[in-house]
């Protein structure tokens, strides 16, 4: 049997959840990834992980968002982005029909780490206290924090850098072309970075926010045409050992989500 609801029948749906109640929900972005990945990238990789998580633990997972908040890729053609309270919205209404439909614990499982886990946080939150459900967000880049630093060769690792063509070399090898690949390392301060939730996992000091306008985006990206890092150093291997501990450690929070203890007190309907 899949593990995608919208590959299921009702009756299937109602059968699964007579002996288990834990459903992921993956979402992403479609933004340009340099001329080497695919707009998918960030979806791809929640679906990938979802998908591994499933098979090491029989949850079913939902139909995935492909679309995420990412105005200044907007500058390079193909690029979507929803508004954050648009993104906010969908992903709310979605998880309440998860939960009236009788899964009590789910969990998002976000690819699009720097800029969907800010508005798709205070969602989890605010479910949690009006439905009494278990609401959780595991971003598949901050989930694996430790084990992709640890993987990195490059001097920075940014947007369709490193670790981003690694996985998708490992996972989706016939959506990368390898074939001219450009460098684009920018000098970073790793003692004040300017970002909250910072793109490469290796910095972990002191931050503010800045987000950058489409066309401070496009000067700043334009040497690796929307690239930032060293793709170069990419290697399927690199890919497997990240894919390995995105899904372990998605795996671990699952195993908490059943030992954890839920009452259902609302459920609302999107309506």
């Amino acid at each position: 049997m899949s593990c995608w609801i919208h590959e299921l029948k009702s009756p299937d749906v109602r059968a699964y959840l007579e002996k288990d109640d834990v459903v992921l929900f993956p979402i992403g972005s479609t933004e340009q990834h340099g001329k080497h990945l695919p707009l998918s990238t960030d979806a791809a990789q929640a679906v990938a992980v979802s998908e591994g998580v499933a098979e090491r633990t029989g949850v079913l997972v939902a139909p995935p968002i492909w679309y995420g908040w990412s105005p200044f890729h907007l500058c390079y053609p193909g690029s979507f982005s929803l508004r954050p309270e648009t993104l906010a919205s969908v992903v709310e209404d979605v998880v309440n029909s998860l939960i009236h439909s009788g899964f009590k614990r789910v969990i998002i499982v976000s690819g699009h780490t720097t800029m969907n886990f800010v508005p798709v946080d205070p969602v989890a939150l605010r479910v949690r206290q009006e439905t009494g459900a278990y609401v959780a967000v595991a971003d598949v880049g901050l989930i694996a924090r430790r084990e992709i630093a640890g993987t990195l060769e490059s001097a920075y690792d940014g947007h369709a850098g490193e670790w981003e063509t690694s996985f998708m070399l490992y996972a989706y090898p016939d959506l990368v072309d390898m074939s001219d690949v450009p460098v684009n390392v920018p000098e970073v301060d790793k003692d004040l970075f300017p970002a909250h939730i910072p793109g490469d996992p290796r910095i972990d000091g002191n931050s503010y926010q800045l987000y950058p306008t489409l066309e401070e985006y496009r000067r700043s990206s334009e040497p690796g045409e929307g690239a930032t890092g060293d793709p170069t150093l990419a290697t399927k291997e690199k890919g497997r050992i990240i894919f390995e501990a995105m899904v372990r450690n998605i795996t671990s929070v699952v195993m908490e989500a059943r030992k954890h203890e839920v009452t259902i007190r609302n459920v609302r309907v999107p309506a």
